[in-house]
């Protein structure tokens, strides 16, 4: 906070406990009251180290309280007689079945998303650059840069910005620059100056 206070409920994602299948974005963060002991976890549940699918958060990601990205090792069999894993109880098998059950596509978050409160991403979504998820929505396939999704399933309520505006921010990805610019460009940034935005490109 302002006054040095510490906000533990807030938690910048690069600066916890990593996991092997999930990369992570500089300044993405994640609020959660619970103070869980590993939020990368708590997010992305049914991801285990090693599973055949990865997920990427983009940085300057803000992840709000609730939210849950169901990767694709949370799938069940389909195929047979019962949908019932039972080889995530037989050690021997466990690992081996997450390889066989269904295809595993990689889940994309792009950089600049905002997921609002208790939202769930299904298995393989990809969210482009400066996507909102609205509180509550569920999240599939492919969402548009700078789109605004909401609902079950989650639909396109509308873009936050014309095609030429979002052509002009994908170009300048300022997420990418260094540091020290896109400090001096957090007034344009936030008065949506993209004239100004580009004449502070790096």
């Amino acid at each position: 906070m302002p006054d040095g206070t510490s906000v533990p409920s807030v938690f910048q994602l690069t600066g916890v406990k990593q996991h092997p299948n999930i990369s992570v974005g500089r300044y993405a963060y994640a609020s959660d009251n619970a103070l869980p002991a590993d939020i990368l976890q708590t997010i992305a549940p049914y991801l285990f180290p090693g599973a055949p699918e990865k997920l990427s958060i983009g940085p300057f990601c803000q992840i709000a309280e609730g939210v849950r990205i169901i990767t694709s090792s949370a799938n069940h069999p389909m195929d047979g007689a019962t949908t019932y894993p039972f080889a995530i109880f037989n050690p021997a098998r466990m690992v081996s079945y997450a390889f066989e059950v269904g295809p595993k596509p990689d889940t994309v978050i792009g950089a600049d998303c905002w997921i609002g409160r208790d939202a769930l991403i299904l298995p393989g979504a990809v969210l482009g650059h400066g996507v909102i998820v609205q509180a509550g929505a569920v999240v599939r396939g492919h969402v548009p840069d700078y789109a605004i999704v909401g609902g079950n399933p989650a639909q396109v309520i509308r873009m936050r910005f014309p095609d030429p505006v979002i052509a002009r921010l994908l170009d300048l990805a300022w997420w990418d620059w260094p540091e020290a610019a896109i400090i001096a460009a957090i007034p344009a940034l936030e008065a949506n100056d993209i004239d100004g935005l580009a004449a502070l490109r790096p």
